[in-house]
């Protein structure tokens, strides 16, 4: 294990040995070849099984991206609360909003709230980080948006499920966007944050701070 090993969630003695042994163990299986293979660790670990590195799928340098919109200050938007919880809120200065609060009503035209939140939040999601767990439809709306002309820095899609899960990140995964995803049904919330935090602990060791 590196001795510079960082955990920035990691709040107690216990609770950052515990981390780092899991990423050893996680090296060990995995590889430790660069970024991406680092998310490949820290996903595993999220759902305890070393085969999800297998399943997961990068587009269009997603690393460099999410650093580069971290650097700027671009929003963080996710599709559920629980997501929203999960992200890291040290060591950077962008918002994170669950795309729920953009509803002005309860009305939402018989879609899903997190599809008509994506539709009401329209250009706004340019230049953000989008990160979807749960919410396949929600993902499938996203998809279109971006068809139609809306240019997220970087999409996180792993939304969980039987229903149109695998087949919406397939479809992420043929559009010119840099992108996070994940092959098959599986996925869920603690994939989507597991991602989205290992890009902000290493935005933080770049930085060499935690605000």
């Amino acid at each position: 294990m590196n001795s510079d090993y960082t955990d920035i969630g990691a709040d107690t003695p216990e609770g950052y040995a515990i981390s780092r042994t899991s990423r050893e163990l996680a090296r060990k299986t995995i590889g430790d070849a660069g970024p991406l293979d680092r998310i490949r660790q820290r996903c595993s670990i999220a759902v305890g099984d070393f085969a999800m590195a297998d399943l997961m799928r990068f587009q269009g340098d997603p690393v460099n991206a999410g650093l580069a919109a971290l650097k700027a200050g671009a929003p963080i938007y996710t599709d559920i609360r629980m997501v929203q919880t999960g992200i890291q809120k040290k060591g950077h200065k962008s918002p994170v909003t669950c795309i729920l609060d953009a509803l002005s009503s309860p009305d939402t035209g018989g879609k899903t709230r997190t599809s008509a939140a994506l539709m009401a939040l329209g250009e706004r999601l340019s230049g953000s980080i989008i990160v979807i767990g749960n919410a396949p439809s929600a993902l499938l709306v996203l998809c279109d948006l971006i068809q139609k002309g809306i240019r997220p820095a970087l999409v996180i899609g792993t939304p969980v499920g039987f229903v149109n899960a695998a087949e919406s990140k397939e479809l992420l995964r043929t559009l010119d966007i840099p992108s996070i995803s994940n092959e098959g049904t599986r996925g869920g919330t603690p994939v989507a944050v597991a991602a989205m935090n290992e890009i902000i602990t290493m935005f933080v060791e770049a930085a060499g701070t935690i605000e």
